[in-house]
């Protein structure tokens, strides 16, 4: 069963959210309203998953992720918040958080993001996966970095299809492989390249060119 912590500052919300996680069959080990205690009280419980509110009354939440992403083992962190600006959702993803969406979504959409997260897929709000990707583009039109370690050509096939926003159970369906292989070859892959999570991966690649067709 997941383990999952929800970090909001309003108690309505937070009741509501853990209520729809509870029946949907995840494991609330914590929630709470301010963002030291969600480090502290995380470092304690160790959630597979913290669902972050970026708006909390003592720190920003991107500080909350970051601090979240230096804990061991790091939770995968999915934002969910009122905001959809640009720089709000650039400083989550930079601090380590794996998805984002906006409190509109649905019921639905919600869990469905928490299950994907959960099994380690970049998630984000239609039309914000479009903005980080043109933030990752502008940042590959800078000078090229150097050239890291050699990955296997199974490797590379997998990393052009995360860079192409393909989710793994995707990924498995195109290659014909098991969605556990797929996501080794994510695994064995940011260990190679000394990443932390998918979205850096997907930075990695576009850097290099790999999402193009």
């Amino acid at each position: 069963m997941v383990r999952v912590m929800v970090v909001d500052d309003h108690p309505m919300w937070r009741d509501g959210i853990s209520r729809d996680l509870a029946e949907a069959g995840y494991d609330v080990v914590a929630t709470v309203g301010e963002g030291r205690q969600a480090v502290r009280v995380a470092g304690a419980v160790l959630p597979d998953l913290v669902v972050l509110d970026l708006r909390l009354p003592d720190l920003p939440g991107h500080e909350v992720a970051a601090g979240l992403s230096g804990l061991e083992p790091p939770p995968r962190v999915l934002v969910l918040s009122a905001s959809a600006e640009q720089d709000d959702v650039l400083e989550a993803i930079k601090a380590g958080a794996s998805g984002y969406l906006v409190k509109s979504a649905s019921r639905e959409e919600f869990l469905d993001a928490v299950r994907r997260t959960a099994e380690g897929d970049a998630v984000f709000t239609p039309g914000l996966a479009g903005l980080l990707l043109g933030e990752y583009r502008r940042l590959a039109a800078q000078p090229a970095p150097a050239e890291g370690p050699r990955l296997t050509e199974r490797e590379t096939q997998v990393l052009r299809l995360v860079a192409k926003g393909l989710s793994y159970k995707q990924i498995a369906e195109r290659l014909v492989l098991s969605h556990r292989t797929v996501q080794n070859h994510v695994q064995n892959t940011l260990g190679k390249l000394q990443l932390h999570n998918r979205v850096e991966l997907v930075r990695y690649a576009i850097e290099r060119g790999l999402d193009a067709d």
